[in-house]
């Protein structure tokens, strides 16, 4: 009887608790990453107002209150649509920046989440292999009834 399913439920229990610690290291680095940036969010955002960046929500929050105070202060238009002459231009180039990084972070967290959730569907996976494997081997040495 082949050795393959033992070998691939091994590798993907193995991979999969990789996947789950680096994931979870991932997400504690963009976060304290973030806390240590000490960003709060504007009293003027629709949701988190008031709480500390350092999450996902909160990130995408602080985000979103830059790009309006972004378009307020280009007389609503985007750095791309503001002439190079326009003394806006300067603070809406660096709101522009600024919002990219808290962007990323979001990026990161998601990124971090989806190793995580992953990592734990290769260790479920790697664990019903390895049950059917045991199974198999029993059906062949004549241990067991594969239909009871």
């Amino acid at each position: 009887m082949t050795k393959l399913p033992r070998i691939v439920a091994i590798v993907s229990i193995v991979a999969g608790a990789i996947m789950i610690v680096l994931g979870v290291v991932t997400y504690y680095v963009v976060h304290r990453e973030l806390a240590d940036e000490h960003i709060v969010v504007s009293q003027d955002a629709q949701h988190n107002a008031g709480k500390d960046v350092e999450g996902p929500f909160t990130a995408y929050s602080q985000a979103m209150v830059i790009k309006s105070h972004a378009l307020e202060a280009g007389g609503g238009k985007t750095y791309a649509q503001l002439p190079q002459d326009d003394p806006a231009r300067q603070t809406v180039m660096t709101a522009s920046f600024l919002r990219a990084s808290l962007f990323t972070s979001v990026v990161s967290f998601g990124v971090a989440a989806m190793a995580g959730g992953l990592g734990i569907v290769l260790l479920l996976i790697g664990w019903a292999l390895l049950s059917v494997a045991r199974a198999l081997r029993a059906v062949a040495a004549g241990t067991t009834d594969l239909a009871a």
